[in-house]
């Protein structure tokens, strides 16, 4: 019988911190793919921790393009995260599908990426608590 998700935004945020820590564990161990991955699921807890923060009823998507839809019309200051969102959206199914040809990711890729949304996660991470 599948489990029920939590809605309580305080639960995704632990999550999302948990995989924002492997984003710099696997930075360490330089695995650029991995972390790319992480930094993608991270985002996606911490949307939807401020979406559940809002009354936003749960809706299993990995699509950031999506939740950041919902988060803009909720804070419409978040719109200027867009680009990094959809590259980051990438990063997704370059770990999880052997698509050919991909792009070599980079440690350097990620560590741009989450410099470029470190502001959206401190917006995120403090409206939904």
């Amino acid at each position: 019988m599948p489990r029920e998700e939590s809605l309580i935004p305080e639960d995704w945020l632990e999550f999302a911190e948990d995989d924002l820590t492997r984003v710099a564990t696997l930075l360490r161990e330089h695995d650029p793919r991995g972390a790319g991955f992480h930094l993608q699921q991270a985002l996606e807890k911490f949307l939807k921790a401020f979406l559940l923060s809002r009354g936003w009823q749960l809706v299993r998507t990995h699509d950031l393009e999506a939740l950041l839809n919902e988060a803009v019309s909720h804070n419409d200051s978040l719109e200027q995260f867009r680009g990094s969102c959809q590259r980051i959206a990438g990063y997704y199914f370059v770990n999880r599908y052997p698509f050919v040809p991909v792009p070599a990711l980079t440690e350097g890729d990620i560590r741009q990426s989450l410099e470029e949304v470190e502001g959206l996660i401190s917006t995120l991470r403090g409206a939904a608590r």
